[in-house]
């Protein structure tokens, strides 16, 4: 009878196994979907133009207003 029991456990303990790889495969799928994401939107900042040559409001070049 104790055969029967054995067979339980290792069933267990498959099950387990497989309820772990399944969380895994998930939480990698996950984790890739939100790197994506992240380097899509450094991409777009990466692309947007620079202004450099405009210039700033805090510009001491210029006189102060009122003067």
């Amino acid at each position: 009878m104790k055969d029967g029991k054995d067979k339980c456990e290792g069933q267990s303990a498959s099950l387990k196994k497989n309820q772990r790889q399944d969380r895994l495969k998930l939480a990698l799928r996950e984790n890739l979907k939100r790197r994506k994401s992240q380097a899509r939107g450094r991409d777009d900042f990466a692309l947007a133009p620079s202004n450099v040559d405009d210039v700033t409001p805090h510009d001491d070049s210029e006189k102060a207003p009122g003067e």
